[in-house]
């Protein structure tokens, strides 16, 4: 099966739709001039980051895959985006926390093996992922997003990836540290959107469709995990083409699954029921 698109989902973990709309100054701007579109879209509950994860690649929620805390790692057993392109003959790749590689290759998660591989049969072809070991309040752990990005460029050049993801902690460790009414979190979502536009324009270049957005929001005490606007609503930014919805129409988190496979032209599973989002 020939696929129609190539398509990279950037996952910026922890941004809130108030922050990404004030603060992405370079995305905003490719919005202003009509190169993206923006939607808002609405994550599962529980807003807790492995629920999300789960969910956004799954496309059914936490109460049917049964990731409901940031301890309930497993393999999924539902398909995934990974698993269905596959399914079509394409090849994956993740550059992320290695929770989505225990979600969605193997579990549990061994340092040594894992912490970088190159598969032709699993579900990830091409995994490069990091741990946060050692993650608290004075110490997040994360690595570079500049880092992050390059290897994820790495990734479509080297090995010709047609579906990759991004996922970066920084946001959400910046939150849970500082919240958000600060000086400290204005420059953490400034110097990411600055990292970002650098890469950006080169993988649409090199014929890839973009989605950036975030998993969940968090409240201005930098808390999420429960229901409300702040810890749920985040920004979609949609590079590339089709048909979307009219502007302030509220997305469902459990759409982005088969909408990227729609766009790709590979199969949707059965378990995703909600409706792609593009035409």
């Amino acid at each position: 099966m020939a696929l129609k698109n190539k398509v990279l989902l950037i996952i910026l973990d922890g941004q809130p739709w108030r922050d990404a709309r004030r603060y992405m100054g370079n995305l905003e701007g490719w919005v202003q001039s009509g190169e993206a579109r923006v939607w808002k879209m609405r994550a599962v509950l529980p807003s807790t980051s492995a629920s999300c994860y789960a969910s956004i690649h799954t496309g059914v929620t936490p109460q049917q895959h049964h990731v409901v805390s940031n301890e309930s790692i497993f393999r999924v057993k539902q398909a995934d985006i990974f698993s269905q392109v596959r399914a079509a003959g394409g090849k994956t790749g993740a550059v992320t926390h290695s929770f989505w590689s225990e979600f969605f290759n193997r579990a549990p998660f061994d340092m040594v093996r894992d912490i970088e591989y190159d598969e032709e049969d699993s579900p990830i072809n091409h995994g490069r992922f990091h741990t946060m070991t050692g993650y608290g309040h004075k110490n997040q752990m994360t690595p570079s997003d500049a880092d992050l990005f390059a290897t994820l460029t790495m990734l479509t050049e080297r090995h010709k990836i047609d579906y990759g993801i991004l996922h970066t902690c920084t946001l959400d460790s910046m939150g849970h540290r500082f919240g958000h009414d600060c000086g400290e979190m204005d420059n953490a979502c400034f110097a990411i959107d600055a990292m970002l536009a650098h890469f950006l324009p080169r993988w649409i270049k090199n014929g890839y469709e973009v989605i950036v957005t975030a998993d969940h929001g968090q409240s201005d005490r930098g808390h999420h995990g429960g229901r409300g606007e702040d810890q749920q609503d985040v920004a979609l930014y949609w590079f590339g083409g089709g048909d979307g919805p009219k502007e302030g129409v509220l997305l469902d988190q459990l759409q982005l699954a088969p909408t990227i496979l729609s766009r790709m032209g590979a199969p949707i599973a059965n378990t995703m029921k909600a409706e792609p989002f593009l035409k």
